[in-house]
């Protein structure tokens, strides 16, 4: 019977180890069995062009470089084999970078076999569980991951054991105006001031409240009220006009008491009279009048 295909799991130590991507018969080069770890040239070895992330904190490369100086590289990289000679990144950057400036001429690494489906998929998936992504990263790698690897939300949701309704949240982020992800990645608001964001209807409104929420150090709770007010602003009562016999009486009884009255009344015929007073002996006087 035909073994069932495996799925990538929950990260990428699980694709890592998955025998359909291993490949443990002779090397073409003839230098290295695919599949098992090796000192390679740097030189040899090219960056991954499905690598999801542009940028690099070069202050964290060169803390890492250090790190390399004192104690080498304890966990290799992972390349494919292209050709001859020629690998081809998978995973490590960070520390294919950090030898580099180093001036390491030789890494080890881990040799496999993957297309560029594969290659794609596993440069993703790596991205995703990195714990220093922001929330935008992580929305544009789901969205890769859906678009050119041909995968529905629940496929992803299975693959990367993240529920599909985090996944749904984190791609609604790249419907919001490219201000607000420049925020988010810049650490300027928070995943839950974005997803309050996402529900004000137009963008004009949505970079007003952005700026608020910069502007003032707005909470999420305060953003969620700003929100909430704007979605569903509270209705105003219709003004209501008292009638002409109202405004007649309320001059008679001003000139009977000889203070100030107010007549309250609303759309239902329902009311009040106020009279007001300036002190205890006012008040026995407006009293001694209505008896």
């Amino acid at each position: 019977m035909k073994a069932k295909k495996k799925a990538l799991g929950r990260g990428l130590d699980a694709i890592l180890q998955s025998p359909e991507t291993d490949i443990t018969s002779k090397d073409i080069s003839g230098n290295y069995v695919v599949g098992a770890i090796a000192n390679l040239a740097i030189e040899k070895i090219e960056t991954n062009p499905f690598q999801p992330r542009t940028e690099f904190n070069l202050l964290s490369i060169e803390e890492l470089s250090k790190s390399i100086q004192e104690q080498g590289i304890i966990q290799p990289i992972t390349v494919r084999k292209l050709g001859y000679d020629k690998y081809q990144l998978i995973s490590g950057e960070r520390r294919f970078r950090a030898a580099k400036l180093v001036g390491l001429s030789e890494i080890p690494t881990f040799i496999r076999v993957a297309n560029d489906e594969q290659m794609l998929e596993l440069a993703l998936v790596e991205n995703i569980h990195r714990e220093d992504l922001n929330a935008i990263e992580i929305a544009i790698s789901y969205q890769r991951l859906i678009e050119e690897c041909k995968l529905t939300q629940e496929r992803l949701s299975d693959k990367i054991g993240k529920n599909r309704a985090t996944i749904s949240n984190y791609i609604r982020l790249l419907k919001l105006p490219a201000e607000v992800q420049i925020a988010i990645k810049e650490s300027q608001i928070s995943m839950g001031h974005a997803r309050t964001l996402i529900n004000i209807p137009d963008d004009e409104t949505k970079l007003r409240v952005l700026k608020r929420i910069i502007e003032g150090d707005l909470s999420v709770r305060n953003t969620e009220d700003i929100a909430r007010s704007l979605i569903n602003p509270a209705k105003k009562e219709a003004k209501f006009e008292l009638p002409e016999k109202f405004l007649t009486e309320r001059e008679r009884l001003i000139e009977t008491f000889g203070t100030r009255v107010d007549i309250k009344c609303n759309t239902k015929g329902v009311g009040s009279i106020v009279i007001k007073f300036d002190s205890d002996k006012d008040f026995d006087r407006i009293l001694t009048i209505l008896k």
